[in-house]
C-alpha cells in the first residue's frame, strides 16, 4: 500500500465481510462442482474451460462501467462481480456500490442454499458410483 500510495480508510473496514462472501461463494460453487464431477464424469474435463470464461465474465482486470448498459444486468449475474468491485472499491477509497454488493451476497446464498442440499441428495449415491 506504502508503494502504490494507498491510505487506509473506513471502506476497508468490509474488507473481512468481503472475504465472508468469497469464501462462501468459493465453497458453494466447491460444492455443487464436486458433487457433479462424482456423479457425471465429464465434467472434470469442462471445469477448467467454465473457469476460464468466468474469470473473464468476472470484471478484475476491467471496470464493470466499460461494460454497456443494457448488458450490464448480465454482469450482475455473476455473484463475483459485486465482491470484486467491493474488494476495489474498499481497497481504493471509491464509493461503493451497494446494491451490487447486496445482489451480490443475495446470488451467494442461493448458491450455498442449493449446493448443500444438491451435495446432500447426490451423496447417498457417491460410494455406489465410486
Amino acid at each position: 500500500m506504502w508503494y502504490f500510495e494507498v491510505s487506509l480508510n473506513w471502506g476497508m473496514l468490509i474488507l473481512p465481510l468481503l472475504v465472508v462472501l468469497t469464501t462462501l461463494f468459493a465453497l458453494g460453487m466447491g460444492m455443487w462442482m464436486s458433487a457433479l464431477t462424482v456423479k457425471f464424469r465429464d465434467i472434470r474435463y469442462a471445469l477448467p474451460f467454465a473457469i476460464q470464461f468466468l474469470m473473464f465474465a468476472t470484471p478484475v482486470i476491467y471496470p464493470s462501467s466499460i461494460v454497456p448498459e443494457e448488458w450490464r444486468w448480465l454482469l450482475q449475474l455473476n455473484p463475483m462481480t459485486g465482491i470484486i468491485g467491493g474488494y476495489r472499491s474498499a481497497i481504493l477509497g471509491q464509493p461503493m456500490d451497494w446494491a451490487s454488493l447486496g445482489l451480490s451476497a443475495l446470488l451467494t446464498a442461493l448458491l450455498l442454499t442449493y449446493a448443500l442440499y444438491a451435495f446432500r441428495r447426490m451423496e447417498a449415491e457417491f460410494a455406489d458410483i465410486i
